[in-house]
């Protein structure tokens, strides 16, 4: 093939390359409201028929931020009940998670800022993710995949007030922590995140049960399905909270299948190897990471633990998780704190 050929070919190329993604781009809703999720005044987050809320026995912290969930599976579709993998949801699925401060934790009735929309949709391609950001207004989020940082502030459960940087991730840092082996997944449609008790204003049920009942959930056990502790929760062990709150922050990436699994540190709930937690573990790659402490873990000794130092710092370079995390979450370094004491040395 000639030289001018080859070339034209190679623009050609490039051409359909970028008109399939315009085209992909083009078809995407530019407004939250033009999905039909909510009724009444968008930001209310009143779930329109066939939206249904969920919650988290134990959720992931994002600089305190608090979230409000839904799902919207096509009509005549059901989850699919899986013990130790996110449910298999049908194509057309749809995750809606909504990212708000409260204006006063103290007194929620005195309003929110909603700040950010985050969409998963099932499509043949796999899950595609969307992120709307909120108008100042609250009237409507646009579509957005360039992420943007706000400055938010609030007045904290304890009376203070605060004042934080909120960085909403762009579109391609989503893969980040939903990225599973090859696949991108949904991380809190699990059994053991959602199998808890959620209370209305007409009874108090357990959540799976309740999909189950109406036809959510295909094929849920009548017993052996897994739960994670509330991490807030004191009437838990200890250790119950603490595996439950490395779960749902660090497992994710931290797994034998998960981004981070060439650490070897793997603090996922099904992981039961002690080295593997951490105990006694030495790191992979020394550095700033590691505080020039020599374990991931050292039972007794939260303050020579690498887990802790991580965990109580906002040095990009040293922090993590990576990202959503401008805050230190102190009431989670005092919880892992206190497990890494009460271990035997």
């Amino acid at each position: 093939m000639k030289k001018g050929s080859i070339i034209l070919l190679l623009l050609a190329c490039i051409f359909l390359m970028s008109h399939l993604q315009t085209s992909r781009e083009s078809v995407t809703k530019q407004k939250l409201s033009e999905y039909g999720f909510f009724d009444g005044p968008i930001a209310q987050l009143k779930p329109a028929a066939g939206v249904i809320p969920y919650e988290l026995n134990s959720s992931l912290f994002s600089n305190y931020a608090e979230k409000i969930r839904f799902m919207v599976l096509p009509p005549g579709k059901a989850a699919v009940y899986q013990a130790k993998k996110p449910f298999d949801l049908p194509l057309g699925t749809v995750l809606v998670k909504n990212f708000y401060y409260p204006v006063d934790f103290r007194q929620p009735d005195k309003g929110r800022y909603l700040i950010e929309t985050r969409l998963l949709i099932h499509e043949e391609t796999g899950w595609n993710a969307l992120p709307y950001i909120w108008n100042a207004d609250q009237t409507e989020a646009y579509y957005d995949v360039a992420g943007d940082t706000r400055t938010i502030g609030y007045i904290d459960s304890k009376g203070k007030k605060r004042t934080t940087h909120y960085a909403i991730p762009n579109k391609n840092q989503c893969k980040g922590c939903h990225t599973n082996g090859k696949e991108f997944l949904p991380i809190g449609i699990s059994a053991r995140h959602l199998n808890k008790t959620v209370h209305s204003e007409s009874n108090s049920a357990n959540q799976l049960l309740i999909w189950a009942e109406n036809g959510w959930l295909k094929n849920l056990p009548d017993s052996g399905v897994p739960a994670n502790a509330n991490w807030e929760d004191e009437s838990s062990s200890i250790d119950q909270r603490a595996r439950a709150y490395l779960d749902i922050n660090c497992g994710h990436c931290h797994s034998v299948t998960g981004p981070a699994n060439t650490s070897g540190l793997y603090l996922d709930m099904f992981n039961q190897d002690p080295t593997a937690l951490g105990i006694h573990k030495t790191p992979v790659a020394a550095g700033r990471g590691s505080g020039n402490f020599s374990y991931a873990i050292v039972p007794g000794k939260p303050e020579k633990s690498i887990l802790v130092y991580r965990m109580n710092t906002i040095d990009p370079g040293i922090a993590m998780p990576e990202l959503g995390r401008e805050q230190i979450h102190k009431e989670g370094v005092a919880l892992i704190s206190e497990w890494i004491k009460q271990m035997k040395p």
